[in-house]
Protein backbone atom coordinates (compact mmCIF):
# COMPACT_ATOMS: atom_id res chain seq x y z
CA UNK A 1 0.00 0.00 0.00
CA UNK A 2 1.45 3.41 -1.07
CA UNK A 3 0.16 6.85 0.84
CA UNK A 4 -0.56 8.19 -2.10
CA UNK A 5 -3.18 5.41 -3.39
CA UNK A 6 -6.61 5.77 -3.07
CA UNK A 7 -6.27 2.88 -0.70
CA UNK A 8 -4.85 4.47 1.60
CA UNK A 9 -7.39 6.83 3.21
CA UNK A 10 -9.99 4.79 4.26
CA UNK A 11 -7.38 2.43 5.81
CA UNK A 12 -5.74 5.32 8.03
CA UNK A 13 -9.47 6.71 8.58
CA UNK A 14 -10.54 3.10 9.67
CA UNK A 15 -7.08 2.49 11.86
CA UNK A 16 -7.88 6.09 13.86
CA UNK A 17 -11.18 5.09 14.25
CA UNK A 18 -10.45 2.09 16.30
CA UNK A 19 -7.30 3.50 17.90
CA UNK A 20 -9.28 6.18 19.78
CA UNK A 21 -12.46 3.51 21.31
CA UNK A 22 -9.72 0.93 22.18
CA UNK A 23 -8.19 0.43 25.43
CA UNK A 24 -4.67 1.32 25.54
CA UNK A 25 -3.46 -2.40 25.30
CA UNK A 26 -5.61 -3.50 23.14
CA UNK A 27 -4.16 -0.25 20.53
CA UNK A 28 -1.01 -1.98 19.81
CA UNK A 29 -2.05 -5.24 19.05
CA UNK A 30 -4.64 -3.24 16.63
CA UNK A 31 -1.69 -1.49 15.49
CA UNK A 32 0.33 -4.16 14.63
CA UNK A 33 -2.63 -5.93 12.97
CA UNK A 34 -2.68 -3.33 10.61
CA UNK A 35 0.91 -2.61 10.02
CA UNK A 36 0.78 -6.33 8.92
CA UNK A 37 -2.39 -5.30 6.71
CA UNK A 38 -0.60 -2.27 5.25
CA UNK A 39 2.57 -4.47 4.45
CA UNK A 40 -0.10 -7.31 2.77
CA UNK A 41 -1.08 -5.12 0.34
CA UNK A 42 2.09 -4.71 -1.58
CA UNK A 43 2.74 -8.79 -1.15
CA UNK A 44 1.47 -10.96 2.12
CA UNK A 45 3.84 -13.68 1.14
CA UNK A 46 7.00 -12.05 2.67
CA UNK A 47 4.70 -11.54 6.50
CA UNK A 48 6.74 -15.14 6.83
CA UNK A 49 9.77 -13.58 6.69
CA UNK A 50 9.25 -10.21 8.88
CA UNK A 51 7.22 -12.44 11.45
CA UNK A 52 10.70 -15.01 11.70
CA UNK A 53 13.24 -12.18 11.99
CA UNK A 54 10.61 -10.63 14.32
CA UNK A 55 10.39 -14.01 16.63
CA UNK A 56 13.95 -14.61 16.21
CA UNK A 57 14.86 -11.48 17.55
CA UNK A 58 12.84 -10.85 20.31
CA UNK A 59 13.95 -14.21 21.40
CA UNK A 60 17.58 -13.90 20.72
CA UNK A 61 17.28 -10.44 22.99
CA UNK A 62 15.88 -12.00 25.90
CA UNK A 63 19.27 -14.45 25.74
CA UNK A 64 21.37 -12.06 25.28
CA UNK A 65 20.39 -10.38 28.90
CA UNK A 66 19.87 -13.66 30.06
CA UNK A 67 23.48 -14.58 29.59
CA UNK A 68 25.91 -13.92 32.19
CA UNK A 69 28.75 -14.74 30.19
CA UNK A 70 29.26 -11.78 27.68
CA UNK A 71 31.63 -14.42 25.38
CA UNK A 72 28.08 -16.07 24.86
CA UNK A 73 26.13 -13.35 24.36
CA UNK A 74 28.46 -12.28 21.97
CA UNK A 75 27.65 -15.53 20.07
CA UNK A 76 23.67 -14.54 20.54
CA UNK A 77 24.36 -11.20 18.90
CA UNK A 78 26.63 -12.95 16.06
CA UNK A 79 23.41 -15.80 15.30
CA UNK A 80 20.68 -12.67 14.94
CA UNK A 81 22.91 -10.33 13.18
CA UNK A 82 23.79 -13.54 10.39
CA UNK A 83 19.96 -14.59 10.60
CA UNK A 84 18.99 -10.73 9.34
CA UNK A 85 21.80 -10.45 7.03
CA UNK A 86 21.45 -13.76 5.30
CA UNK A 87 17.87 -12.85 4.70
CA UNK A 88 18.93 -9.48 3.63
CA UNK A 89 21.95 -10.89 1.31
CA UNK A 90 19.69 -13.53 -0.46
CA UNK A 91 17.09 -11.48 -1.57
CA UNK A 92 18.69 -8.56 -2.27
CA UNK A 93 21.92 -9.62 -3.20
CA UNK A 94 22.04 -12.96 -4.75
CA UNK A 95 21.54 -12.29 -8.04
CA UNK A 96 23.63 -9.20 -7.88
CA UNK A 97 27.09 -11.35 -7.20
CA UNK A 98 26.53 -14.26 -9.43
CA UNK A 99 25.84 -11.65 -12.52
CA UNK A 100 29.10 -10.14 -11.03
CA UNK A 101 30.76 -13.53 -11.20
CA UNK A 102 30.19 -14.36 -13.76
CA UNK A 103 31.48 -11.05 -15.89
CA UNK A 104 34.59 -12.04 -13.74
CA UNK A 105 34.81 -15.83 -15.15
CA UNK A 106 33.45 -15.20 -18.35
CA UNK A 107 36.62 -12.19 -18.64
CA UNK A 108 38.93 -15.01 -17.19
CA UNK A 109 37.64 -17.29 -19.96
CA UNK A 110 36.33 -19.90 -16.88
CA UNK A 111 32.85 -20.02 -17.96
CA UNK A 112 30.34 -18.64 -15.82
CA UNK A 113 27.76 -20.43 -13.51
CA UNK A 114 24.32 -21.50 -14.60
CA UNK A 115 22.71 -20.13 -11.15
CA UNK A 116 19.90 -17.75 -11.43
CA UNK A 117 17.24 -17.50 -9.57
CA UNK A 118 13.68 -14.85 -10.08
CA UNK A 119 14.23 -12.95 -6.25
CA UNK A 120 11.71 -10.33 -4.99
CA UNK A 121 13.12 -8.00 -3.23
CA UNK A 122 10.81 -7.85 -0.18
CA UNK A 123 9.79 -3.92 0.11
CA UNK A 124 11.05 -2.48 3.71
CA UNK A 125 13.74 -5.35 4.18
CA UNK A 126 16.72 -3.03 4.05
CA UNK A 127 14.98 -0.54 7.02
CA UNK A 128 13.70 -3.18 9.41
CA UNK A 129 16.89 -5.63 9.31
CA UNK A 130 18.86 -2.40 9.84
CA UNK A 131 16.57 -1.56 12.66
CA UNK A 132 16.14 -4.94 14.55
CA UNK A 133 19.72 -4.99 14.34
CA UNK A 134 20.62 -1.82 15.93
CA UNK A 135 18.49 -3.51 18.62
CA UNK A 136 19.96 -6.54 19.61
CA UNK A 137 23.41 -4.56 19.47
CA UNK A 138 21.85 -1.89 22.00
CA UNK A 139 20.69 -4.91 24.29
CA UNK A 140 23.98 -6.11 24.15
CA UNK A 141 25.83 -2.95 24.76
CA UNK A 142 23.00 -2.66 28.02
CA UNK A 143 21.69 0.18 26.73
CA UNK A 144 17.96 -0.81 26.43
CA UNK A 145 16.34 -3.62 28.04
CA UNK A 146 14.95 -6.50 25.78
CA UNK A 147 10.99 -6.40 25.64
CA UNK A 148 9.35 -8.58 27.38
CA UNK A 149 5.55 -8.46 25.30
CA UNK A 150 6.13 -9.95 22.15
CA UNK A 151 3.65 -7.63 20.70
CA UNK A 152 5.07 -4.56 21.68
CA UNK A 153 8.24 -5.65 19.99
CA UNK A 154 6.86 -6.91 16.43
CA UNK A 155 5.11 -3.35 16.55
CA UNK A 156 8.38 -1.88 16.59
CA UNK A 157 9.53 -3.90 13.92
CA UNK A 158 6.70 -3.37 11.74
CA UNK A 159 5.35 0.04 12.89
CA UNK A 160 3.20 1.16 9.18
CA UNK A 161 4.17 4.60 9.33
CA UNK A 162 7.88 4.15 8.76
CA UNK A 163 8.43 0.82 8.53
CA UNK A 164 8.81 0.33 4.43
CA UNK A 165 10.96 4.04 3.90
CA UNK A 166 12.17 4.74 7.62
CA UNK A 167 13.35 6.65 9.18
CA UNK A 168 15.70 3.69 10.86
CA UNK A 169 13.98 4.30 14.28
CA UNK A 170 16.39 3.37 17.37
CA UNK A 171 14.64 0.87 20.61
CA UNK A 172 15.57 3.12 23.03
CA UNK A 173 13.32 5.92 21.27
CA UNK A 174 10.66 4.47 19.37
CA UNK A 175 10.34 1.33 21.71
CA UNK A 176 9.31 2.99 25.26
CA UNK A 177 6.60 4.95 23.38
CA UNK A 178 5.32 1.12 22.69
CA UNK A 179 5.73 0.28 26.05
CA UNK A 180 3.10 2.97 27.82
CA UNK A 181 -0.04 4.55 27.36
CA UNK A 182 -0.23 7.60 25.00
CA UNK A 183 -2.60 10.10 24.51
CA UNK A 184 -2.81 12.02 21.05
CA UNK A 185 -2.41 15.75 21.82
CA UNK A 186 -3.81 19.08 20.22
CA UNK A 187 -0.85 20.08 19.26
CA UNK A 188 0.45 16.81 17.84
CA UNK A 189 -2.93 16.60 15.48
CA UNK A 190 -1.38 20.32 14.26
CA UNK A 191 1.79 18.64 13.27
CA UNK A 192 0.71 15.85 11.83
CA UNK A 193 -2.12 17.22 9.75
CA UNK A 194 1.05 19.90 8.63
CA UNK A 195 3.35 17.24 7.95
CA UNK A 196 1.00 15.08 6.20
CA UNK A 197 0.32 17.89 3.78
CA UNK A 198 3.51 18.76 3.14
CA UNK A 199 4.76 15.32 2.30
CA UNK A 200 2.02 15.24 0.09
CA UNK A 201 3.01 18.38 -1.48
CA UNK A 202 6.77 17.90 -2.09
CA UNK A 203 5.87 14.09 -3.21
CA UNK A 204 2.82 14.22 -5.82
CA UNK A 205 3.49 18.02 -6.91
CA UNK A 206 7.52 18.81 -7.07
CA UNK A 207 8.53 15.09 -6.97
CA UNK A 208 6.33 13.21 -8.86
CA UNK A 209 6.85 16.09 -11.93
CA UNK A 210 10.18 16.24 -11.78
CA UNK A 211 10.43 12.46 -12.16
CA UNK A 212 8.83 13.08 -15.51
CA UNK A 213 12.01 15.17 -16.70
CA UNK A 214 14.57 12.83 -15.13
CA UNK A 215 13.00 9.73 -16.15
CA UNK A 216 13.36 11.20 -19.79
CA UNK A 217 16.94 12.53 -19.45
CA UNK A 218 18.09 9.22 -17.90
CA UNK A 219 16.51 6.59 -20.73
CA UNK A 220 17.83 9.07 -23.67
CA UNK A 221 20.62 7.95 -25.27
CA UNK A 222 20.94 11.61 -26.24
CA UNK A 223 23.43 13.22 -23.88
CA UNK A 224 24.45 16.85 -24.68
CA UNK A 225 25.85 18.65 -21.46
CA UNK A 226 23.05 20.75 -20.95
CA UNK A 227 20.55 18.14 -20.73
CA UNK A 228 22.50 15.75 -18.51
CA UNK A 229 22.49 19.13 -15.80
CA UNK A 230 19.12 19.57 -16.04
CA UNK A 231 18.66 15.97 -15.20
CA UNK A 232 20.98 15.87 -12.60
CA UNK A 233 19.50 18.77 -10.88
CA UNK A 234 16.19 17.66 -11.43
CA UNK A 235 16.50 14.34 -9.78
CA UNK A 236 18.47 16.04 -7.23
CA UNK A 237 15.37 17.41 -5.34
CA UNK A 238 12.99 14.45 -7.00
CA UNK A 239 14.91 12.42 -4.64
CA UNK A 240 14.54 14.90 -1.91
CA UNK A 241 11.04 15.61 -1.69
CA UNK A 242 10.30 12.27 -2.36
CA UNK A 243 11.82 11.01 0.17
CA UNK A 244 11.72 13.44 2.73
CA UNK A 245 7.98 13.81 1.59
CA UNK A 246 7.07 9.88 2.57
CA UNK A 247 9.41 11.01 5.97
CA UNK A 248 6.90 14.01 6.31
CA UNK A 249 3.85 11.91 5.65
CA UNK A 250 4.89 9.17 8.14
CA UNK A 251 5.81 11.42 11.08
CA UNK A 252 2.85 13.21 10.49
CA UNK A 253 0.46 10.09 10.65
CA UNK A 254 2.65 8.59 13.56
CA UNK A 255 1.76 11.82 15.63
CA UNK A 256 -2.24 11.12 14.78
CA UNK A 257 -1.16 7.65 17.04
CA UNK A 258 0.60 10.03 19.65
CA UNK A 259 3.97 8.67 18.18
CA UNK A 260 7.20 10.54 18.18
CA UNK A 261 9.37 9.64 14.79
CA UNK A 262 12.52 11.00 14.30
CA UNK A 263 13.72 13.98 12.30
CA UNK A 264 15.59 12.33 9.16
CA UNK A 265 16.16 15.61 7.18
CA UNK A 266 17.34 18.94 8.38
CA UNK A 267 18.10 20.90 4.59
CA UNK A 268 20.72 18.96 3.45
CA UNK A 269 21.54 21.50 0.47
CA UNK A 270 22.54 23.65 2.63
CA UNK A 271 25.63 21.99 4.33
CA UNK A 272 29.09 23.86 3.54
CA UNK A 273 31.32 20.11 3.80
CA UNK A 274 31.10 16.45 2.99
CA UNK A 275 30.69 15.83 6.82
CA UNK A 276 27.62 18.11 7.43
CA UNK A 277 25.67 16.71 4.58
CA UNK A 278 25.71 13.21 6.14
CA UNK A 279 24.49 14.99 9.28
CA UNK A 280 21.66 16.39 7.31
CA UNK A 281 20.47 13.97 4.68
CA UNK A 282 19.12 10.59 5.35
CA UNK A 283 20.14 11.14 9.33
CA UNK A 284 18.72 8.15 10.50
CA UNK A 285 20.73 5.54 7.93
CA UNK A 286 24.09 8.21 8.58
CA UNK A 287 23.56 7.84 11.87
CA UNK A 288 23.16 4.28 12.10
CA UNK A 289 26.10 3.28 9.56
CA UNK A 290 28.21 5.55 12.30
CA UNK A 291 27.52 4.03 15.46
CA UNK A 292 27.47 0.59 14.30
CA UNK A 293 29.88 0.35 11.56
CA UNK A 294 32.14 3.08 11.47
CA UNK A 295 32.57 2.64 15.57
CA UNK A 296 32.53 -0.76 15.55
CA UNK A 297 35.20 -0.76 12.74
CA UNK A 298 37.66 1.34 15.23
CA UNK A 299 35.98 4.79 14.27
CA UNK A 300 38.86 7.30 14.30
CA UNK A 301 40.87 5.84 17.42
CA UNK A 302 43.53 4.01 15.54
CA UNK A 303 45.08 6.96 13.87
CA UNK A 304 44.81 8.41 10.24
CA UNK A 305 44.86 5.56 7.96
CA UNK A 306 42.72 3.52 9.70
CA UNK A 307 40.31 6.68 10.38
CA UNK A 308 40.15 7.08 6.42
CA UNK A 309 40.17 3.33 5.45
CA UNK A 310 36.94 3.36 8.44
CA UNK A 311 35.35 6.09 6.21
CA UNK A 312 35.62 4.17 3.13
CA UNK A 313 34.67 0.70 4.32
CA UNK A 314 31.68 2.18 5.65
CA UNK A 315 30.52 4.71 3.12
CA UNK A 316 30.68 1.60 0.03
CA UNK A 317 29.10 -0.66 2.33
CA UNK A 318 25.93 2.30 2.60
CA UNK A 319 26.21 2.54 -0.80
CA UNK A 320 25.63 -1.30 -1.54
CA UNK A 321 23.23 -0.87 0.74
CA UNK A 322 21.21 1.20 -1.32
CA UNK A 323 20.66 -1.52 -4.07
CA UNK A 324 22.80 -4.21 -5.45
CA UNK A 325 24.16 -1.94 -8.47
CA UNK A 326 27.76 -0.85 -9.29
CA UNK A 327 26.66 2.34 -9.44
CA UNK A 328 25.76 2.35 -6.14
CA UNK A 329 29.11 1.07 -4.99
CA UNK A 330 30.55 3.56 -7.02
CA UNK A 331 28.09 6.54 -5.55
CA UNK A 332 29.57 4.91 -1.79
CA UNK A 333 33.03 5.04 -3.08
CA UNK A 334 32.35 8.85 -4.05
CA UNK A 335 31.41 9.79 -0.87
CA UNK A 336 33.66 8.00 0.87
CA UNK A 337 36.72 9.90 -0.78
CA UNK A 338 34.57 13.26 -0.30
CA UNK A 339 34.59 12.39 3.26
CA UNK A 340 38.37 11.56 3.50
CA UNK A 341 39.73 14.69 1.34
CA UNK A 342 37.49 16.79 3.70
CA UNK A 343 39.39 15.13 7.06
CA UNK A 344 42.51 14.88 5.59
CA UNK A 345 42.68 18.95 4.50
CA UNK A 346 40.63 20.78 7.04
CA UNK A 347 40.15 18.32 10.37
CA UNK A 348 43.92 16.89 9.99
CA UNK A 349 46.08 19.32 7.96
CA UNK A 350 44.21 22.25 9.16
CA UNK A 351 44.64 23.95 5.35
CA UNK A 352 41.05 25.03 5.69
CA UNK A 353 40.36 28.19 7.38
CA UNK A 354 37.28 29.05 9.17
CA UNK A 355 35.04 30.70 6.11
CA UNK A 356 33.66 34.07 6.24
CA UNK A 357 29.70 34.62 5.59
CA UNK A 358 30.56 34.82 1.90
CA UNK A 359 32.90 31.76 2.03
CA UNK A 360 30.25 29.89 3.76
CA UNK A 361 27.88 30.23 0.66
CA UNK A 362 30.73 29.28 -1.97
CA UNK A 363 31.48 26.52 0.34
CA UNK A 364 27.71 25.33 -0.07
CA UNK A 365 27.40 25.90 -3.52
CA UNK A 366 30.50 23.79 -4.34
CA UNK A 367 29.26 21.11 -1.86
CA UNK A 368 25.71 20.92 -4.11
CA UNK A 369 27.08 20.62 -7.26
CA UNK A 370 29.53 18.05 -5.77
CA UNK A 371 26.32 16.59 -3.91
CA UNK A 372 24.89 16.54 -7.83
CA UNK A 373 27.63 14.67 -9.53
CA UNK A 374 27.31 11.79 -6.57
CA UNK A 375 23.27 11.86 -7.63
CA UNK A 376 24.05 11.21 -11.07
CA UNK A 377 26.27 8.04 -10.02
CA UNK A 378 23.35 6.92 -7.70
CA UNK A 379 20.38 7.14 -10.75
CA UNK A 380 22.61 6.09 -13.91
CA UNK A 381 21.26 2.56 -15.37
CA UNK A 382 24.63 1.95 -16.06
CA UNK A 383 28.76 2.20 -15.77
CA UNK A 384 28.67 2.90 -19.15
CA UNK A 385 25.95 5.98 -18.99
CA UNK A 386 28.18 7.17 -16.13
CA UNK A 387 31.06 7.78 -18.54
CA UNK A 388 28.85 9.04 -21.44
CA UNK A 389 26.58 11.43 -19.02
CA UNK A 390 30.42 12.51 -17.29
CA UNK A 391 31.96 13.37 -20.95
CA UNK A 392 28.73 15.25 -21.95
CA UNK A 393 29.45 17.29 -18.78
CA UNK A 394 33.30 17.81 -19.39
CA UNK A 395 33.22 18.15 -23.44
CA UNK A 396 34.02 21.95 -23.79
CA UNK A 397 30.90 22.73 -26.04
CA UNK A 398 27.91 21.62 -23.73
CA UNK A 399 27.01 25.76 -23.03
CA UNK A 400 25.97 25.24 -26.92
CA UNK A 401 23.30 22.63 -26.11
CA UNK A 402 19.80 23.99 -24.95
CA UNK A 403 17.68 22.12 -21.96
CA UNK A 404 14.14 22.27 -22.96
CA UNK A 405 12.57 25.37 -21.70
CA UNK A 406 9.39 23.72 -20.40
CA UNK A 407 11.43 21.56 -18.35
CA UNK A 408 13.37 24.17 -17.17
CA UNK A 409 10.39 26.23 -15.98
CA UNK A 410 9.16 23.07 -14.13
CA UNK A 411 12.23 22.49 -12.18
CA UNK A 412 12.59 26.49 -11.31
CA UNK A 413 9.27 26.80 -9.87
CA UNK A 414 9.73 23.50 -7.89
CA UNK A 415 12.96 24.85 -6.96
CA UNK A 416 11.56 28.15 -5.60
CA UNK A 417 7.88 26.32 -4.03
CA UNK A 418 10.71 24.04 -2.00
CA UNK A 419 13.18 26.57 -0.68
CA UNK A 420 10.03 29.31 0.11
CA UNK A 421 8.10 26.59 2.20
CA UNK A 422 11.25 25.64 3.78
CA UNK A 423 12.10 29.54 4.62
CA UNK A 424 9.04 30.01 6.22
CA UNK A 425 8.73 27.20 8.31
CA UNK A 426 12.48 26.53 9.44
CA UNK A 427 13.14 23.31 11.25
CA UNK A 428 9.72 23.31 13.13
CA UNK A 429 6.83 20.76 12.65
CA UNK A 430 4.16 23.14 13.94
CA UNK A 431 3.06 25.58 11.38
CA UNK A 432 1.56 28.28 13.68
CA UNK A 433 5.01 29.21 14.75
CA UNK A 434 6.10 30.62 11.01
CA UNK A 435 5.77 34.30 10.30
CA UNK A 436 2.31 35.48 9.63
CA UNK A 437 0.64 32.52 10.11
CA UNK A 438 -2.26 34.48 12.07
CA UNK A 439 -2.51 37.33 9.73
CA UNK A 440 -3.86 34.76 7.21
CA UNK A 441 -0.47 33.52 5.79
CA UNK A 442 -1.13 30.19 7.30
CA UNK A 443 -4.75 29.25 5.93
CA UNK A 444 -3.54 30.82 2.55
CA UNK A 445 -0.26 28.57 2.55
CA UNK A 446 -2.27 25.37 3.17
CA UNK A 447 -4.99 26.50 0.52
CA UNK A 448 -2.46 26.57 -2.12
CA UNK A 449 -1.07 23.38 -1.56
CA UNK A 450 -4.16 21.28 -1.18
CA UNK A 451 -5.33 23.07 -4.54
CA UNK A 452 -1.26 22.73 -6.25
CA UNK A 453 -1.21 18.70 -4.66
CA UNK A 454 -5.64 18.07 -6.59
CA UNK A 455 -4.77 20.24 -9.91
CA UNK A 456 -0.68 19.59 -10.69
CA UNK A 457 -0.34 16.30 -9.51
CA UNK A 458 0.18 13.62 -12.15
CA UNK A 459 -2.74 11.39 -13.11
CA UNK A 460 -0.62 8.33 -12.35
CA UNK A 461 0.70 7.79 -8.81
CA UNK A 462 3.85 7.02 -8.71
CA UNK A 463 6.22 4.73 -6.25
CA UNK A 464 8.55 6.25 -3.65
CA UNK A 465 12.05 6.21 -4.80
CA UNK A 466 13.17 4.40 -1.34
CA UNK A 467 10.68 1.58 -1.62
CA UNK A 468 13.29 -0.01 -3.81
CA UNK A 469 15.50 0.11 -1.00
Amino acid sequence: MLFNSWLFPPFLLLVLALYRVLPARAQNAMLLVASYVFYACWDWRFLGLLLISTTCDWLLARAIRREPSREAARRWVACSVAVNLVFLGFFKYFNFFIDSANTLLSGLGLGTWDVQLRVILPVGISFYTFQSISYIVDVYRGEVEPARNPIDFALFVAFFPHMVAGPIMRSRDLLPQFQRERHTTRLQLREGLWLVLLGFFKKMVIGDNLAQIVDRVFSSGDHAGATVLLGVYAFAFQIYCDFSGYTDIARGVAKFLGVELMVNFNRPYLARNPSEFWRRWHISLSSWLRDYLYVSLGGNRDGRLKTYRNLMVTMILGGLWHGAAWNFVLWGTYHGLLLVLHRLIVVDLKLWPTPTRLGAWVSRIVMFHAVCYGWLLFRARSVEQIWSMTKALGSSGWLETVAPSGSVVVLLASVLALSALEAWTGNSDEPSRSPGWRWGVGPLVCSTLVLCIVILSPPVAQSFIYFQF
